[in-house]
């Protein structure tokens, strides 16, 4: 179309893609002993991720259902504050408040260790998520059935424990599991504040060996590790509740 003609890459080329020479320079070279060596740096990593992980969506666990029932029951005094805290924790990055926690507050006299930001910047941002699906899955029960419970003669109280929480619980698990899979994903980010994590083991020696394609694999890999047992259990625990099979 343009007057070029069509064999002149072939022409200045000098391997032709089907030669052996091109398909090896093709290839990847992985330095399986650099991988051998730098494994236990890893395995190190993945059980800092892991607790503090772990610890801070157990936290954010009880943290989002305390704010989902002050929302559902509409608390006056405490509504408004969860609101602000649920619109500040979602609409501001983890690695913000994790800056805030550990450059912003040593200036008020308020000193934190790495360890201690990560937990309570994972706690504040899962809350608030735990919180909105918790909150969404109360609020799905039919008004039909609070009122065939109340025709029954169940209090309140009685309302919540055998009518509510039960259809609740059910309809929030894939929510749940969808959160707790995010806030592992997070916590990638606590390298900002000087936590050896897996992001930072990857990111330290690619600086150090220059063997992006080593490490990248097994943060990957890590990663992968942590959160397909996840994955395959909430499916399992879901395919159950669709039966029935509490």
């Amino acid at each position: 179309m343009f007057g070029l003609d069509p064999n002149i890459f072939k022409k200045d080329c000098p391997v032709k893609p089907g030669n052996d020479t091109f398909s090896n320079n093709l290839q990847v070279v992985m330095d399986f002993d650099f991988v051998k060596e730098v494994l236990p740096l890893y395995v190190e990593a993945t059980c800092l991720t892991l607790r503090i992980g772990f610890i801070g969506i157990a936290l954010s666990f009880f943290a989002g259902i305390f704010c989902a029932l002050v929302r559902y029951w509409k608390i006056p005094a405490l509504s408004f504050i969860v609101r602000a805290y649920t619109e500040l924790s979602r609409n501001t990055p983890l690695l913000i408040q994790l800056f805030f926690l550990y450059f912003a507050l040593p200036r008020l006299g308020i000193k934190l260790t790495g360890e201690q930001c990560g937990i309570i910047g994972l706690t504040f941002l899962g809350g608030s998520y735990m919180a909105e699906t918790f909150r969404s899955a109360l609020e799905s029960v039919g008004r039909v059935q609070l009122e065939s419970g109340m025709c029954v003669g169940l209090n309140k109280r009685q309302l919540v424990e055998y009518v509510v929480l039960p259809q609740a619980a059910a309809l929030s698990v894939p929510g749940v599991v969808a959160n707790i899979i995010f806030l592992l994903k997070e916590t990638s980010v606590f390298s900002a504040v000087a936590l050896a994590d897996l992001m930072f083991v990857a990111k330290d020696l690619i600086g150090l060996y220059y063997k992006t394609e080593e490490s990248l694999l097994l943060l990957v890999a890590a990663y992968f590790i942590i959160l397909l047992p996840i994955s395959v259990l909430s499916r399992i625990i879901e395919g159950r509740l669709k039966r029935g099979q509490y």
